[in-house]
């Protein structure tokens, strides 16, 4: 893949968190690039940090040391208010959870979104793209757990995200299910031009993306530049 301009970079992060009288280490010394246009797996198992560098680059969370910058934004000496514009206007997320309102419809899910963004799509237009026209009405309850997943993703994307954040978007879903959320991600990354970050401990589910960040114990072990990525169909997990 031809080496993509920089969106986001981590320089020498760490993140403790204190709990009484014990400080966890969580993240030690991290350097990472997150380029323009790119799929970026970053994997590992439980406790190794990736959700924490989720936090860190969705402007959830701020670094204990180091620098987090999107663009010229520094996102570790931002305040609240210039870290919730960067949320509203520059992340889509997507976790393992659906996290919908219940007693809303799919659309007016996707509504909450698209009546707060800068520059939305519309949001019947968001679940055309995710194949949800025909169950725009339904309420989460009425929806199965793909479906669900779907209109989270319809959620995240209608802001027109510059930055697409997924932590273990398939861990709640069965097989084909899965499959087919990986391909939706896929489809977006790779016709929308949506930066894609996928948080997983499933290193099979890495396969699809341009590059593989392994992280262990809060330190990256190494960067894999997939020279030949498999489709989402071909994935074995």
């Amino acid at each position: 893949m031809t080496t993509l301009p920089t969106l986001l970079k981590l320089q020498h992060v760490h993140r403790r968190f204190t709990m009484g009288q014990v400080s966890v280490h969580v993240l030690k010394g991290i350097d990472l690039e997150i380029r323009q246009g790119e799929c970026l797996a970053i994997v590992g198992p439980s406790g190794s940090g990736k959700s924490t560098i989720l936090n860190l680059v969705g402007g959830l969370d701020q670094p204990s040391e180091g620098t987090v910058l999107y663009q010229e934004l520094n996102l570790s000496t931002a305040n609240r208010k210039m870290l919730t514009k960067y949320r509203r206007d520059e992340v889509g997320f997507v976790f393992q959870f659906y996290n919908l309102v219940p007693n809303l419809t799919a659309l007016e899910n996707v509504l909450v979104t698209t009546e707060i963004s800068a520059n939305p799509m519309d949001a019947s237009e968001a679940l055309e793209l995710v194949g949800l026209t025909d169950r725009s009405d339904h309420f989460p309850a009425q929806l199965s757990g793909g479906e669900q997943q779907r209109v989270a993703i319809a959620r995240a994307i209608a802001k027109r995200p510059k930055l697409l954040l997924c932590d273990e978007p398939t861990g709640a879903l069965d097989f084909e299910t899965g499959k087919t959320v990986l391909r939706l991600l896929i489809d977006l990354n790779e016709k929308m031009g949506t930066t894609l970050v996928i948080i997983t401990h499933n290193a099979a589910l890495a396969a699809v993306a341009h590059r593989v960040v392994h992280l262990r114990s809060g330190e990256v072990q190494d960067v894999v530049v997939n020279a030949h990525r498999r489709p989402p169909e071909e994935v074995q997990w």
